[in-house]
């Protein structure tokens, strides 16, 4: 019930108000990118959603009109050479993602869920697939963002994903919800141009606290 019909009421209303609310902040942010660089305000991005159903994701752009395409920033070298001045303050605090508000009002994804993958990054959907968490909508924010983000190794990444999957509730999307303000708050995860940088045993200990 709150899976198929509640979760997707209340991200729907929430998105809508939030939408209406930070209009005028969002109309700031646009021009503050239109001044800073040359290129679209917009970033679309394919990326893999519900039963692996590809969509168009929507982002601030926050990079050079130059930078690779369809390529995960953690994997680019030298990515700070391709972030604008006004993107790298999007991407600290996470701004960048709000136009994905768009895609949770048009049912492409949740306001909590696992991070939809980009369509070509077959490790991570392979190892989700073990999960079942390619079966739910993705997320603006989830259980892997907060602990870890891209600090965490796929295989790390896929466990923390499939364990939302098992205990997916409103109690537990509360949880990832307010969780999200703190880890956006101490900047946590944030890599750019590398991933993984926990320490084994610090990922082992997570594990064990959180997975079942």
């Amino acid at each position: 019930m709150y899976q198929k019909y509640l979760k997707r009421i209340a991200d729907f209303t929430l998105s809508f108000v939030g939408l209406i609310a930070f209009s005028p902040f969002f109309l700031i942010l646009v021009l503050a990118i239109k001044l800073d660089s040359k290129g679209p305000v917009f970033f679309k991005q394919k990326r893999i959603g519900k039963d692996k159903k590809e969509f168009d994701i929507l982002k601030f752009r926050t990079m050079r009109i130059d930078t690779p395409k369809e390529v995960p920033t953690h994997m680019l070298i030298n990515p700070e050479q391709y972030i604008t001045k006004v993107g790298r303050i999007l991407r600290k605090t996470s701004l960048d993602e709000v136009p994905q508000i768009i895609n949770i009002l048009k049912g492409e994804m949740s306001i909590i869920g696992p991070r939809p993958p980009l369509w070509n990054q077959y490790n991570l959907i392979s190892e989700r697939d073990k999960y079942g968490v390619n079966e739910l909508v993705p997320g603006l924010t989830g259980w892997a963002q907060i602990n870890g983000r891209d600090e965490l190794p796929i295989s790390v990444k896929a466990k923390l994903d499939g364990e939302y999957a098992r205990k997916l509730s409103p109690t537990f999307d509360l949880k990832c919800f307010f969780g999200t303000f703190v880890s956006v708050l101490k900047k946590d995860g944030v890599v750019e141009g590398g991933t993984a940088s926990l320490k084994i045993s610090d990922i082992q200990e997570r594990l064990e606290e959180r997975v079942d």
